[in-house]
C-alpha cells in the first residue's frame, strides 16, 4: 500500500444538524399545503430553514446549507455530490459567505434532501431569513503567515451557541457575522453585524492575550456601511457575551415593519452612534450580571481541530516548474506558516462545481491534505497543509477534473450571485457576464498580468450578494429603455475593497450595456497604464482616481440609441430571448 493509501484521515466531520430540524419543517409544510398556515408563515419559516422560492415560481426552489467557517470534510463532500445529483442539476454554487446552495429542487423532494445532509452534518438551519446568518471565517486561518492567530476556534463556538437560539430565527432582519486573523485575509469582517479582527496584546506579567477588535453594523447593498469600532481590544473570552447584547439591542430596536431598512445599520442611523454603543454597553452589563456565557475551551489556548496532518515534504523535483503549472504554482498556491506546506485554491468558475469534480475533490483532500477543504469568500475551494512533494501531483490530478485554472481571485475568477438564472430579485443574467468575463480574460492573460491584484464581482440587483460593492471593480445589474425595448445594463463600480478594519466602497462611474462590459474592463486597465503613478496598484489608482474622468473616458461605451443597437443588445448575456426585466415578467 502506498503512503498516499495509507495517510491518516481527519478525526471527524464538523456536525452542525439535528434531524429534528427536519421533522419540523416536514410538519410546516404538511400544514401549509392543508391550508392551516397563511403565505407569509409559511415563507418566513422555510426562509429560516434555507428555503428560497425560485423565480421560476411552481415547486422549485432553492437550498442553501451552511458550511460553518467554510470547512467541509470529504464524505461531506461526497454527500453535497449525491445531492447535486439527485434533486438538483448535477452540480451546485458555492456563495460568498461559504455557503453551498442547490437550485432547481422540487418542494416534494425537500425532505429527502435535508436528511440526506442532516445525516452528513450539514444543516441548512438560519441560512436564510431573519436569522444569524453562516458565521464565516478566512479559508487561510490557522495556516497565515500574517495572521495574529487562529479564528477558527473562536468562530465554531458561536456558530455553535447561535445556531437555533431562541433569538437567532426571530429577528427584525438578516444578521451576517465574520471573523478576520488580522492579516491579509480580511474575509470582508468590516461589512458585517459584527466583524471580529483578531488581535494580541501583552498583558499583566508580560503576558501575551488573546482578542479582538469589535467593529459593527457595517453592510452593503443600499446603505454600505464601514462597521464601527465598538472595542479596540475584548478580550476573546468575551466575544460570547458581546455577541449576545448586541443581538437583543437589534432584537429590540430593529425596525420591524420596514424590511428595506430593518439592518442593524439602519438602527444606528436612526438613534446615532453614541445612542447605540450605550444600549449595547448597558445590555452587556445585564448579560454579565447573568453570568457571561464563557467559551468551551480556554480562550487562550483553543483545542486542535482534529485534523490529521500528513508528513512535510520537500519541494517537488520538477520545481521549479514551467508553462501553465508554472503559472498555477504562483498563483494558486502559498507557502503556510508550517514549513514544508502550502495552500492550494481550486479556481471554481461561477462557484459553480459538478459532482463528478466534488467526488474526485474528496479524494484528493484525503490523499494530499487532511481530509478537509475549505470554501473561500471569492466562490473557491482551498486546500490546507498539502505537503510540498505533494503540489505537483495535486495540479495533474487537478488538470484531469478540469480545476486546474490559474488566476485564482483576479480579472479571470470572477465572483458572481446566481442572478436572474434562479433569484426572484435579479434584474440581470449575472453568471453570463461573469463566464464571458472569464472566458475572454483567460484567452488574454496580458490584461490579467497588467492588472494584478484586481478583482473583479458581479450582483445582479442591489442586494450585493457578490460583495460588488468592495471589489476593484463591481457591476450591479440594472436596465435601459432604448426605442421602447429592455437593454441589460450593468453600474459599473470602481476602487472598492478593505483594508484593515475599514472598508472602500466602489463609485459608480458609469452605465454600460451588457455586451460591453469585457471592453469597459479592458479600456479601465488602458487608462490605469497610462496614468498611475510610480508602482500604484490598479485597486490604489482606481481608488483615487476621479470618477468624472473615468466616466468621460467610457462615454462612448455608455451611449445606444436606437440607431447603433445590435440585435444581440437586446438579449442577456447567458440567455437566447429578448431581455424581459422582472418587473415586467
Amino acid at each position: 500500500m502506498s503512503t498516499l493509501e495509507s495517510a491518516p484521515r481527519a478525526a471527524h466531520a464538523p456536525h452542525f444538524s439535528d434531524e429534528a430540524d427536519v421533522d419540523r419543517f416536514v410538519e410546516m409544510l404538511d400544514r401549509f399545503e392543508r391550508g392551516d398556515i397563511a403565505e407569509p408563515e409559511w415563507r418566513a419559516f422555510r426562509l429560516v430553514n434555507g428555503t428560497y422560492g425560485q423565480r421560476q415560481g411552481g415547486s422549485l426552489s432553492m437550498l442553501r446549507a451552511k458550511l460553518p467557517q467554510g470547512r467541509v470534510e470529504a464524505s461531506q463532500i461526497e454527500v453535497i455530490a449525491d445531492v447535486a445529483d439527485h434533486y438538483s442539476r448535477g452540480f451546485c454554487h458555492l456563495t460568498t459567505r461559504q455557503n453551498v446552495q442547490f437550485h432547481f429542487i422540487e418542494l416534494s423532494k425537500m425532505e429527502e434532501t435535508m436528511r440526506t445532509l442532516a445525516r452528513a452534518g450539514i444543516t441548512t438551519k438560519e441560512a436564510c431569513g431573519n436569522s444569524v446568518r453562516n458565521v464565516t471565517a478566512p479559508a487561510t486561518t490557522g495556516v497565515a503567515q500574517d495572521e495574529a492567530f487562529d479564528t477558527e476556534p473562536y468562530a465554531e463556538a458561536l456558530t455553535r451557541y447561535f445556531l437555533r437560539h431562541p433569538l437567532s430565527g426571530t429577528l427584525p432582519r438578516k444578521f451576517k457575522v465574520a471573523f478576520a486573523g488580522g492579516g491579509e485575509d480580511h474575509s470582508f469582517a468590516v461589512v458585517n453585524d459584527i466583524g471580529w479582527h483578531a488581535r494580541l496584546r501583552e498583558g499583566e506579567g508580560g503576558k501575551v492575550e488573546r482578542g479582538f477588535v469589535v467593529t459593527v453594523a457595517g453592510g452593503t447593498a443600499t446603505l454600505c456601511t464601514t462597521g464601527y469600532r465598538l472595542f479596540e481590544f475584548l478580550p476573546a473570552g468575551d466575544i460570547l457575551g458581546v455577541a449576545l447584547a448586541l443581538l437583543r439591542v437589534f432584537d429590540r430596536e430593529g425596525d420591524r415593519q420596514h424590511r428595506h431598512k430593518a439592518r442593524m445599520k439602519y438602527v444606528v442611523k436612526r438613534i446615532g452612534w453614541e445612542a447605540f454603543r450605550q444600549a449595547v454597553l448597558d445590555e452587556l452589563e445585564k448579560v454579565r450580571a447573568e453570568g457571561l456565557p464563557p467559551l468551551p475551551f480556554d480562550p487562550e489556548s483553543p483545542p486542535d481541530r482534529g485534523e490529521v496532518v500528513l508528513p512535510p515534504g520537500a519541494p517537488s523535483r520538477s520545481l521549479p516548474l514551467a508553462g501553465d503549472e508554472a503559472r498555477w504554482f504562483r498563483t494558486n498556491t502559498k507557502p503556510q506558516k508550517q514549513a514544508g506546506y502550502r495552500v492550494v485554491t481550486v479556481t471554481v468558475p461561477l462557484g459553480d462545481v459538478t459532482s463528478t469534480q466534488l467526488r474526485a475533490l474528496a479524494q484528493l483532500c484525503r490523499t494530499h491534505s487532511t481530509g478537509t477543504l475549505h470554501a473561500t469568500t471569492a466562490q473557491n475551494f482551498m486546500f490546507r497543509y498539502v505537503p510540498e512533494d505533494r503540489v505537483s501531483s495535486l495540479y495533474a490530478a487537478l488538470r484531469s477534473i478540469d480545476l486546474a485554472r490559474p488566476d485564482a481571485d483576479t480579472v479571470a475568477d470572477v465572483s458572481s450571485c446566481p442572478g436572474a438564472d434562479s433569484c426572484k430579485l435579479a434584474v440581470t443574467q449575472s453568471r453570463g457576464l461573469a463566464r464571458e468575463l472569464d472566458t475572454h480574460f483567460q484567452a488574454r492573460l496580458d490584461y490579467v498580468d497588467r492588472a494584478p491584484g484586481l478583482s473583479v464581482r458581479i450582483s445582479g440587483c442591489p442586494n450585493g450578494c457578490s460583495l460588488h460593492h468592495v471589489a476593484g471593480i463591481g457591476f450591479q445589474g440594472g436596465v435601459r429603455k432604448v426605442g421602447g425595448r429592455a437593454v441589460p445594463q450593468y453600474f459599473v463600480m470602481a476602487g472598492g475593497g478593505v483594508e484593515g478594519e475599514r472598508a472602500h466602497f466602489g463609485r459608480v462611474i458609469a452605465k454600460i450595456p451588457a455586451r460591453r462590459i469585457t471592453q469597459a474592463v479592458e479600456r479601465l486597465v488602458q487608462i490605469y497604464e497610462k496614468e498611475r503613478a510610480g508602482e500604484e496598484r490598479i485597486v490604489e489608482f482606481l481608488r483615487r482616481a476621479d470618477p468624472k474622468k473615468l466616466k468621460a473616458q467610457l462615454a462612448d461605451l455608455e451611449t445606444l440609441d436606437e440607431a447603433d443597437a445590435r440585435p444581440e443588445d437586446f438579449i442577456d448575456l447567458g440567455d437566447t430571448e429578448a431581455f424581459v426585466p422582472i418587473d415586467e415578467a
